[in-house]
């Protein structure tokens, strides 16, 4: 048997797998066409919430605060994972792995205490800074003389 031969014999049922796959997408497309309504007017192109027309802007302002929570996410999520995978291999690693993933966790706590004294955690209103030195160069930080 020509190693073509053996490929093909191994792998059959991936591709009459991929096959029922292709078929069954292009049946539910080919039906869904079939069966869905083909009229157009001002109405279709309108949003549909809930049988009533809709009310306000669509769109959300969020604040910058929380796409900073989400960054802070997926980079303590990206710890998580490593850390998972120190975990399987502890037993191979040893102390040099040990230390490794001790060090690794270390800058990342050393990394949230510095967005944590920075105010990046904070999630309410930020605070109005006060200035506590009077610039004498500049006119408008006048004492009010």
């Amino acid at each position: 048997m020509t190693d073509t031969a053996a490929t093909i014999s191994h792998n059959w049922a991936f591709g009459v797998f991929l096959l029922g796959v292709v078929t069954l997408c292009l049946l539910m497309l080919g039906v869904s066409r079939f069966l869905g309504g083909k009229a157009w007017g001002r109405s279709k192109n309108q949003p549909f919430e809930s049988g009533m027309l809709p009310v306000g802007d669509a769109r959300l302002r969020l604040s910058a605060k929380f796409h900073l929570v989400a960054i802070l996410f997926v980079i303590f999520e990206a710890e998580a994972l490593f850390l998972f995978a120190y975990a399987v291999s502890v037993r191979e690693t040893g102390w040099a792995g040990f230390i490794g993933a001790f060090i690794f966790a270390a800058i990342l706590l050393l990394g949230l205490v510095y967005e944590g004294s920075m105010g990046a955690l904070n999630g309410g209103v930020a605070k109005k800074r006060q200035v506590n030195a009077v610039d004498e160069k500049h006119p408008s930080c006048s004492r009010g003389d």
